[in-house]
């Protein structure tokens, strides 16, 4: 009998959450991300639980706050959302592309256009369009616009220079964001005083640019090991750390990579849309990093799968509900 109540009582506990129909008696982005939480199914408890741990990370004020994402968000209306999460000072340091740099820039100053999958490329090759998925740049709203704007902000940064020094990667990125305007994440980042770390800055135009500014003058040098120290000095001077990292790659894994020197993340949110059975760093888990000392054991971590232009405006909405009500 003894053992048939404690076989009963691993029954109860692990049959505890009951799954609840959803009924939106609101139509408030909060209670419909609550209602997920006790819907049982399937990505919808990851949503809501990785909006909580923000919440909670959001809330912590001995919290330095990470922001990773992959450059191509910035060539959709996500931009727009990670402008405002920099401007409402959600995080205290980003790490992402250097196409996160180039279409920051383009569209700073040129448009562009909503495309489809399935467009035929060679069509758009004649006309001198590109195409990211389903989004469509305009060649002139690219390349050479970039070059342009990129040389001109480097020759003034080069000219300020009362001695000659190297630069870190996040000082140039700030003075980048200094040249642009309200509609630009950088702007807002070099606002708030909130280093743009891009551990591959030389893949992409904005890197190339500096490339080529540097071959015509010499005494112009990236100290990318700075932008290293800086992360280094964030790390290790928090008392807890969290990131909220959209998408895979080199972003997110500069953001575990230094933390792990501190043993983990405190707090971990990570959206993809990558399968985890090729092995790759897109598709991990964050509970995979645990076993690599980069998100602390206890953390509060949760990893959703989802695709990040789809799911994000709705967790920023329920931010923004929290700040607006006080939470």
């Amino acid at each position: 009998m003894r053992g048939s109540n404690k076989k009963q009582k691993k029954i109860d506990r692990i049959l505890n959450d009951v799954v609840r129909d959803y009924s939106l008696e609101s139509t408030s982005v909060s209670s419909i991300i609550k209602a997920m939480s006790t819907s049982g199914g399937f990505q919808s408890r990851n949503l809501s639980y990785g909006v909580d741990i923000l919440r909670t990370m959001r809330g912590e004020k001995r919290c330095t706050k990470f922001l990773s994402f992959v450059g191509a968000l910035l060539s959709t209306g996500v931009r727009g959302i990670i402008r405002d999460m920099l401007k409402d000072n959600m995080f205290d340091c980003v790490i992402t592309t250097c196409g996160a740099l180039d279409h920051d820039v383009a569209r700073t100053y040129r448009r562009y256009y909503a495309g489809d999958f399935r467009m035929d490329d060679s069509i758009l090759l004649k006309k001198k369009i590109h195409r990211l998925g389903n989004v469509l740049v305009p060649e002139v709203s690219y390349g050479s616009l970039i070059e342009k704007k990129v040389q001109s902000c480097l020759e003034d940064l080069y000219n300020s220079q009362k001695v000659k020094q190297d630069f870190s990667a996040y000082e140039i990125i700030s003075h980048i964001g200094s040249t642009l305007d309200e509609s630009s994440f950088l702007y807002w980042a070099h606002k708030r005083k909130i280093p743009v770390i891009v551990p591959g800055i030389v893949d992409g135009a904005v890197g190339s640019q500096i490339w080529l500014f540097q071959q015509q003058h010499k005494d112009f040098k990236i100290d990318i090991l700075k932008d290293e120290s800086k992360l280094s000095d964030l790390v290790y001077d928090a008392t807890k750390t969290g990131a909220f990292m959209i998408g895979g790659g080199i972003s997110k894994h500069h953001t575990l990579w230094w933390n792990q020197f501190r043993g983990g993340l405190d707090y971990a949110v990570y959206i993809t849309s990558a399968p985890e059975w090729d092995g790759s760093l897109s598709g991990a888990l964050v509970s995979e990093a645990i076993s690599w000392g980069k998100v602390a054991e206890k953390a509060k971590q949760t990893t959703i799968h989802g695709e990040a232009t789809t799911l994000l405006p709705f967790i920023y909405a329920v931010l923004k509900e929290d700040g607006a009500s006080g939470k």
